[in-house]
């Protein structure tokens, strides 16, 4: 049986998803990813009333992320993801399940978080300042959490008036050498302007400008409220654009899409080198917390990534970090993570694609 056209049936008289043993390629995938998200929506409209609904959830659709799960077999399944704390969901994604038929992976994820944090609650600042979640503070960070000259990738770094991520990458753009991370690190606020310090270490990790200063934001990705999006980054201009671009790996000044099980590695200020496996591609949906100005915000496009062993590929102040195939070639931005799901149950981290990060900023890595 072959995946059915239009959305997923309405009932159960109608042939929908695929037979057992029936591999899915990349296109079949994505036309059953589309009928699952118009019977998700549709079955949140019919089962979950509107003021069960926070703000977020009205405005994304259901609380459910859907992408495209790689099989052992070359082939593509179904990728449900299911955070709960909304009436419904769990039924939601179960019901979507069945429709699916077998090709399909279903996994609760948690509430996801960027990876330096929570909202701040300082009423002086209107609680718009970035701080870290635990354990970013309190547990002790395996990466680089000191003053690191020249810079060098996976070091902590922020701007002044946030905590600490993660520098992901230098990047040139119109000539000059920038530091590459997050919207979240390097700006932290829709208040963040061009030019704000940014300091080496991280405020976190005892940062302070003038002694620590490294450079000026630049520019960054526009994140507004009820609108999707597809990248959380920013750059910095270095006022010394002599670094060390050197990686466990090696230099990395190529990228690539990811298709899906590829083996990865990141540095990053908390976790230091970890190592994962890309576990869905092309995930729509993840509804990531960003704190009171933001509130939640809804990603399309999106990476996932499940650590391997028994230790996590992320933890809080990881965000920003560079996310490379084993080869040295570079898949994406880690910015996101949850602190359940995944195989070994020590969360999920997503990513956006490094070339939609590249492109928004006309950048390229330093060679």
């Amino acid at each position: 049986m072959s995946v059915s056209h239009g959305r997923l049936a309405r009932d159960r008289e109608e042939p929908v998803g695929t037979e057992q043993g029936e591999r899915m390629d990349k296109s079949k995938a994505r036309e059953l990813k589309a009928q699952a998200v118009d019977y998700a929506r549709e079955l949140a409209e019919r089962t979950v009333r509107p003021s069960e609904l926070r703000t977020a959830d009205a405005a994304y659709g259901p609380p459910l992320s859907v992408g495209l799960a790689p099989q052992p077999d070359g082939s593509y399944a179904l990728a449900l993801r299911y955070r709960l704390g909304v009436p419904g969901v769990r039924s939601i994604a179960r019901k979507v399940a069945e429709q699916a038929g077998p090709s399909v992976d279903v996994r609760r994820t948690g509430r996801i978080r960027t990876l330096t944090t929570t909202t701040g609650t300082d009423p002086a600042d209107g609680g718009d300042h970035v701080r870290p979640r635990p354990p970013v503070i309190t547990a002790r960070s395996l990466g680089e959490t000191g003053r690191v000259r020249p810079l060098r990738p996976g070091v902590s770094i922020a701007n002044v008036a946030v905590t600490a991520g993660t520098l992901g990458a230098f990047v040139e753009v119109g000539g000059a050498v920038h530091a590459l991370s997050n919207y979240h690190v390097l700006a932290g606020s829709p208040k963040a302007k061009v030019g704000d310090v940014i300091v080496q270490p991280g405020p976190a990790d005892g940062g302070r400008a003038p002694r620590d200063r490294v450079g000026t934001l630049a520019a960054r990705s526009e994140l507004v409220p009820g609108q999707t999006a597809t990248v959380d980054a920013a750059i910095a201009l270095l006022d010394d654009p002599e670094v060390d671009a050197v990686y466990p790996v090696g230099r990395i000044t190529t990228t690539a899409v990811a298709v899906g099980g590829e083996i990865v590695g990141k540095i990053g200020r908390t976790t230091a080198v970890t190592t994962g496996r890309v576990s869905a591609i092309e995930v729509d949906g993840v509804v990531v917390g960003y704190g009171r100005q933001l509130g939640e915000l809804s990603f399309d496009d999106q990476i996932e990534v499940e650590g391997l062993g028994t230790e996590p590929f992320s933890r809080g102040g990881d965000s920003g970090s560079l996310v490379y195939r084993e080869d040295g070639v570079a898949i994406g931005l880690l910015f996101a993570g949850s602190e359940t799901g995944g195989d070994n149950g020590t969360g999920l981290t997503y990513l956006n694609p490094i070339d939609a990060v590249l492109d928004a900023f006309g950048a390229t890595f330093v060679r």
